[in-house]
């Protein structure tokens, strides 16, 4: 068995992190308040219309010179250079991971960087074809609806985008998404479209992903069902692929069949063509307006000094929390309902980037990398999670998100949405002893037998870490910047544990044994090598539907 490769033979002062972090054993946030009352001026940051309040986080000025170490010694200046300049960062597929090349809006001096500009600018025809009604159904109906059937990154970024930016919404069409191999999806939402308005969205680079090839399948039998003529089925689907041929064949006109780049990941693709949905709702020029934000992050990525970077000091702080006090999950708590999205995105982009087990060199790795991601849109979450996060016994680091201004007019409701999100990381960090607990008891009037029986469950140990990251207002550019900050983050922490961020084979294996089994429910030929659970959940399967 391959021996595992110990963190402390990647980082020569790793020890030097570990007596640090038994200080914080001893120590509380609150108390680091106390003794500096200028904390929160010192660890805040903003670029790009965002804030990032990292202040209430188990760090001091002695953590952050460590961390910084680490970050030269794993020489995070140069690989944040070739990851923009388009190096082969993606060393498993020898591939660059040119993502920002795709909200790049100088003189374009690489190949990826003039390809860009084209497909923009087709795509910015074929929408306003479409919003003018210049671009008609089979019947010669506008088109009202745009559906885009795709699955992982060709569906999670472009489906959170536009709910996001909802505000933003132009009218013209209505926009769904599709991307669940469950079938009852794409038949649910069938019932309320119109096939001689409808316009298919296929993304799929390689036109054979399981989900979206099935999905188009059964949208191009729909629309032959309802009437469409299969010579005009063109005028119902465009597709985002790198395999012409095969959108071809299944119906699509080559003019209207968009590329995918191997230089950049499905994750990371949203900027492209694979964001045609959400230049459908919100129009193309506030597509560049997210596109604008995001490329400003980049620029302070690439400028900002490492201790005053934010994705950078997110990546340190998670780093930190993973490694060195033995966090293994994170939550993303957005207080905006229209972010509500934002942490299935995150899981993704988070977990599908550095969940790995090997280094870029092929060694196994003796120290945890990645971590799970979870939440969901405050206030929400209070009433159910948030338990678990104020008296529970698991570490658990927290991203507070907050635009501080509402699109819509309930001022009110707006002031207790934001004013929730402060005082939860307030309360989270500052706890309740167990004297506050019995004085409020007493307050109460409640007798001293039943505060000695109820004090304990009232306590709230506090001392629980998070981030505050705000913007003046939900917006295509501040929200284009948010996605950046965590793309960078992603990668910063991708370079600290020496993994590749880009590549995602652990996907692979269960694509090909799900082919399998339905190749063994299609024949009932059931391999006798498969272990005898899978076997006989086939057979379950097979004698259910038969």
């Amino acid at each position: 068995m391959q021996t595992k490769k110990p963190i402390s033979d990647v980082y020569s002062n790793w020890s030097q992190l570990q007596e640090h972090a038994k200080e914080w054993q001893n120590r509380t946030l609150k108390q680091a308040f106390e003794a500096d009352t200028n904390r929160a001026s010192r660890y805040t940051v903003a670029a790009a219309g965002l804030e990032l309040d990292y202040s209430k986080n188990h760090i001091d000025d002695t953590t952050l010179s460590l961390l910084l170490s680490l970050a030269e010694q794993a020489d995070l200046k140069n690989a944040i250079k070739k990851l923009l300049r388009g190096d082969h960062v993606n060393n498993t597929e020898d591939r660059p991971a040119l993502h920002t090349a795709l909200r790049f809006s100088g003189e374009a001096k690489t190949d990826e960087q003039r390809e860009v500009a084209p497909v923009l600018d087709k795509m910015a025809g074929l929408i306003e074809r479409v919003h003018s009604g210049a671009w008609t159904g089979f019947s010669g109906k506008k088109i009202t609806d745009v559906v885009n059937i795709g699955i992982g990154g060709s569906d999670l970024g472009p489906r959170m985008v536009t709910k996001a930016l909802t505000p933003f919404h132009t009218g013209d069409v209505n926009v769904h998404f599709v991307a669940n191999i469950d079938g009852a999806e794409i038949f649910d939402l069938c019932q309320s479209l119109d096939a001689e308005s409808t316009l298919w969205l296929v993304a799929s680079k390689s036109f054979s992903t399981l989900e979206t090839l099935q999905n188009a399948l059964t949208a191009r039998s729909w629309m032959l069902d309802k009437g469409c003529p299969e010579a005009d089925l063109g005028k119902h689907f465009v597709a985002i692929s790198s395999k012409v041929d095969k959108a071809v064949e299944f119906g699509i006109d080559e003019e209207n069949i968009f590329p995918m780049w191997d230089w950049v990941g499905g994750r990371y693709s949203l900027w492209s063509a694979i964001g045609m949905p959400i230049a459908f709702a919100v129009g193309m020029e506030n597509f560049n307006k997210l596109r604008q934000g995001a490329a400003a992050l980049d620029d302070h990525f690439a400028e900002a000094p490492l201790e005053r970077n934010i994705p950078v000091l997110m990546g340190l702080i998670m780093f930190w929390y993973s490694n060195g006090l033995g966090a293994d999950n994170q939550a993303v708590l957005p207080y905006a309902n229209h972010l509500q999205l934002l942490p299935a995105y995150l899981q993704q982009l988070e977990m599908e980037s550095n969940g790995k087990s090997v280094n870029k060199q092929g060694e196994r790795l003796g120290y945890q990398t990645g971590s799970v991601v979870w939440g969901t849109e405050g206030t929400n979450g209070q009433h159910s999670f948030h338990q678990l996060l104020h008296q529970g016994t698991v570490l658990t680091p927290i991203d507070f998100i907050a635009p501080l201004k509402a699109h819509h007019p309930l001022a009110h409701q707006q002031k207790y949405l934001v004013a929730n999100c402060i005082a939860q990381s307030q309360a989270l960090m500052t706890g309740r002893d167990l004297e506050a607990s019995k004085a409020e008891l007493r307050a109460q009037g409640v007798n001293e037998s039943e505060i000695d029986l109820l004090a304990e469950h009232k306590v709230h140990p506090g001392n629980n870490p998070s981030n505050t990251i705000v913007m003046e207002q939900l917006s295509p550019e501040t929200l284009g910047a948010l996605i950046a900050a965590y793309e960078h983050k992603v990668f910063t922490l991708g370079v600290l544990w020496n993994i590749n961020s880009f590549d995602q084979w652990g996907v692979e294996l269960g694509k090909l044994l799900g082919t399998h089994v339905a190749t063994a429910i299609d024949t009932t030929d059931i391999p006798s090598d498969w272990d005898s659970s899978t076997q006989k959940l086939v057979k379950r399967f097979i004698e259910a539907n038969n």
